[in-house]
Formats: structure tokens, C-alpha cells, sequence
């Protein structure tokens, strides 16, 4: 029963469809608005995750050249494979999870009752990768399971319900409305990349706004400039890989005809992707607003990282190739630290690279996007490599892949140091501690600009 329940709350078009359902039913909707809206969500959700694949599909064989081109080798940072590999080699860990993840999103629901903290975070893999990896270090830990259970939701909701608050201010910029929120184990990174883009940056110059002569006007279609930028990056790669590396990827097509169908059919993954979210955000808002003014008054859904695309393509294309640039960096300062060299990851460059192209044009204009992307790839590599050691994943036969999402490693560390220094019972305490003085705080805060 707790595994299948489990199952729900990692898969998005269920989970989110059960949200739409429960606000509406809240709202006393009509039966025929309950229908509707329930089963759009669910669509665009279905939809997005489409358009999301395809974009995979046609990214996968472009990483593989894009190492083989440049040479690069090292490790491999996919967190939901680390995770995976991690439940499957240990059962106890698979145990944990489970109730981690049930638990911790329970816990998310009280704390944005009881607090000021007003997010309920509903990215379901994120959610999976976080409780995976708590589990996993109390049980690499020496933990017991009871424990471990009780500890990792504890931090599980406490984190599900502070990282949007850290991006939220950056999020009604982009949005132009405090109605959703960023959930995703990325935020630290992409905000931290944002305020280094607004230093250098210039907010006036906005990426959206960059004027063209009349005859490149065309370069403001979304699925143009996307299909334009993507051709010329895969046919660079391409050529610099040769046929003998991209041929077998190709299944024996041409391989410069493989490379131009596969960045317009990244482009087109874009373009299923972008209509998911205009069909989903259309239902899942108003909906939602019945859970907020029954169930957690004024709470706002923390959602993944495509919901923001719409809001700035252009940024999210600077964002993307910058991140990789970034990358690249930052293998470059490993190998200068002599430490394991994570590979760049292309897919989290064009999705959590492209927030970081959003957020930093948001705060520093297109400089701002260009900085934030190039700040958040160096991000996604140099902390990977540094922290690589501390986890010693190979003990569980985990060969080959590291951890990822800076938010992650942020808690998996912190977790790491207060058993190193022997007070982790002081150290959760201190944990539970700073959590309450900063709700007090923020409310206040919220007490102070209601009042002005």
C-alpha cells in the first residue's frame, strides 16, 4: 500500500491531477469544471512530459558526441540514477525512501500551515531524489531505520518548504504575479547565479527586448531562433566528432543529416513542451486556489522548472549555452584541483541552465542571463567534484555517477559534518532551531510590508 502511494507522488500527471481535483471539489465546482479541469491538468501534464522526452531523446546522442568531440571522460552526475542504483543494491534504503517521501511531503503540508512559509512543493522526482538520497545517508550513517525515517522527513518538509521562499522574490519578477513557485533541488544555484548576474549584469537590457532589423524579425519565433541556435551547436559538434563517433548513434544515417533532424526535433520538444505548460498552468492555478483557502490558506504550488520557460525564451537559450560553457569551466578547474571530473550534463544545462538564464535576466538583463548561465554551470561541476569523495558511493556499487542538484549536496554535506563532529541529535536541533527563528523573521517581514 505505502509503495503504491509512494508510486503516486512521483508521477507528476497523477499527482498533480489529484491537486487540480481536490481544489475544484473544494470550490464546489461543477461537476462538468471538476471533469474538465482535472483531466486537462493531467494532459498538459502528460503533454509537457512528451515534449520533455523528445527534448531528451534528441539531447542523449548529442552528449555522447559532445564528449567525444572535446574528449572529455569523468564521471557522470544523473541524480535519479544514483538513487535508483542506491534503493536496488540496498533494501533498507528502498524502505526508507518510501516513508521519507510519504512523510516529508506530509510534513511540507503542516509546516506551510503552521508557518509563514506558504509553498507546497509538488516537482515529484525532485521530491523521490531528496528522500532517495536522506535515506541513504542515515543509512551510510550507522542510522537505524525508525530514526532515519523520522530525521529525513523532518528535513525532507523543511526543505520542500524553504527552497521556493529563496526563490520566490526572483519568481514574481519573472512572473509578474506571486500565484506559483519554483520547486526544484536547484535553487540555491540558480538564485545564488542570479545574484552574480545582476552584479555584472545590466536589468534594463532585457533579453526579450533586444531589437533587431526588420529582416531578422523572424528570430523572435521561438521555434525559429531555437531550431536556428540548435542546428548550428549539433552541426559544430558534429563535425568536430566525425562519422565514426556519430554514425553508430545514427543507426547508419548520414551523420549531418542525423545532426539537422535531431536539433529541429529538439526544437519541436520545445515547442509540445511550451503548450503542456500553457494548457496545465491554465487549470492547476485556478484549482489550486481551493487547497490554498481551505486546506493551507495563502499557499502556493512549487512547481518544475518548465513552467518558466514561456516567460523568457530568449534568456532561456542564453542561459543553456552559457551553462555549458560554464561546465566545461569548471571540468577545467577539477582537473586543476585533481580532483574526479564530473562530465557536463547537457540535459540539466538546457533545464536548470536555462532558469538560470530566466533569474539572472530577470535581476541583470541579457548580460545577467549570460553570467547567471556561465555562474551556474562552474555551479553544477566544481561542487560535484569537491564533495565526490565525502560520499563514497562506490561502496554500493555505484560506479561512474555522482550527485547532482546543488541543494542535495548542500544537506547531504551539512548532514555528513554534524555526525563527523559527533552532534547530530545537537546538530538537528540547531536545525529545528534556526528553522523557527527564520519563520519568525519572515513573518515579521510579511507583517512589515502588509503594513507599509
Amino acid at each position: 500500500m505505502l509503495k503504491a502511494i509512494a508510486e503516486i507522488l512521483t508521477v507528476p500527471a497523477v499527482t498533480l491531477g489529484l491537486v487540480a481535483l481536490l481544489g475544484l471539489l473544494l470550490q464546489r465546482k461543477e461537476l462538468t469544471e471538476v471533469i474538465k479541469g482535472t483531466i486537462k491538468t493531467i494532459l498538459g501534464i502528460l503533454i509537457l512530459g512528451a515534449g520533455a522526452s523528445l527534448i531528451v531523446t534528441n539531447l542523449t546522442p548529442f552528449a555522447t558526441m559532445f564528449e567525444e568531440a572535446f574528449q572529455l571522460k569523468g564521471v557522470v552526475p544523473v541524480d535519479e540514477a544514483v538513487i535508483a542504483a542506491l534503493v536496488d543494491s540496498v533494501a533498507a534504503i528502498g524502505r526508507m525512501t518510501s516513508f521519507i517521501l510519504l512523510f516529508g511531503f506530509l510534513t511540507n503540508i503542516v509546516l506551510a500551515r503552521i508557518t509563514p512559509f506558504k509553498y507546497i512543493f509538488l516537482t515529484g522526482h525532485m521530491m523521490w531524489i531528496l528522500a532517495g538520497a536522506l535515506a541513504w545517508a542515515f543509512h551510510d550513517l550507522g542510522v537505524s531505520e525508525t530514526y532515519g525515517i523520522i530525521f529525513g522527513s523532518l528535513i525532507h518538509g523543511m526543505v520542500l518548504v524553504l527552497l521556493p521562499t529563496l526563490a520566490q522574490p526572483i519568481v514574481r519578477k519573472i512572473t509578474g504575479h506571486d500565484n506559483v513557485a519554483y520547486g526544484h533541488l536547484t535553487t540555491t544555484g540558480v538564485v545564488a547565479s542570479a545574484w552574480v548576474g545582476k552584479m555584472f549584469g545590466n536589468k534594463e537590457q532585457d533579453s526579450e527586448k533586444i531589437k533587431m532589423p526588420e529582416k531578422l524579425n523572424f528570430f523572435k519565433d521561438t521555434a525559429i531562433s531555437v531550431s536556428l541556435i540548435m542546428l548550428i551547436i549539433y552541426l559544430i559538434t558534429a563535425l568536430f566528432a566525425g562519422p565514426e563517433v556519430v554514425n553508430p548513434l545514427s543507426n547508419g544515417q548520414n551523420y549531418i543529416v542525423f545532426s539537422i533532424l535531431n536539433s529541429f526535433g529538439f526544437a519541436a520538444g520545445v515547442l509540445v513542451l511550451l503548450q503542456g505548460v500553457r494548457m496545465f498552468l491554465g487549470e492547476i492555478i485556478p484549482a489550486f486556489r481551493g487547497i490554498a483557502l481551505k486546506v493551507v490558506p495563502g499557499a502556493k504550488p512549487a512547481l518544475d522548472v518548465p513552467i518558466f520557460f514561456p516567460y523568457a525564451p530568449n534568456a532561456l537559450m542564453l542561459g543553456f549555452i552559457f551553462s555549458i560553457i560554464g561546465m566545461v569551466v569548471g571540468m577545467l578547474v577539477s582537473t586543476l584541483l585533481g580532483t574526479i571530473v564530473p562530465l557536463p550534463s547537457i540535459i540539466g544545462g538546457f533545464f536548470t541552465g536555462g532558469i538560470a538564464g530566466i533569474f539572472g535576466n530577470t535581476l541583470g538583463g541579457r548580460r545577467g542571463a549570460m553570467i547567471s548561465g556561465l555562474t551556474y554551470g562552474i555551479i553544477l561541476t566544481v561542487p560535484v567534484a569537491l564533495f565526490y569523495p565525502l560520499f563514497g558511493l562506490e561502496v554500493y556499487g555505484v560506479e561512474g555517477l555522482a550527485f547532482l542538484v546543488p541543494d542535495g549536496i548542500i544537506v547531504l554535506a551539512l548532514i555528513k559534518l554534524f555526525f563527523v563532529l559527533e552532534i547530530p541529535i545537537i546538530g538537528l536541533i540547531i536545525s529545528l532551531a534556526a528553522f523557527i527563528l527564520l519563520s519568525v523573521f519572515y513573518r515579521k517581514k510579511i507583517n512589515k510590508a502588509n503594513l507599509e
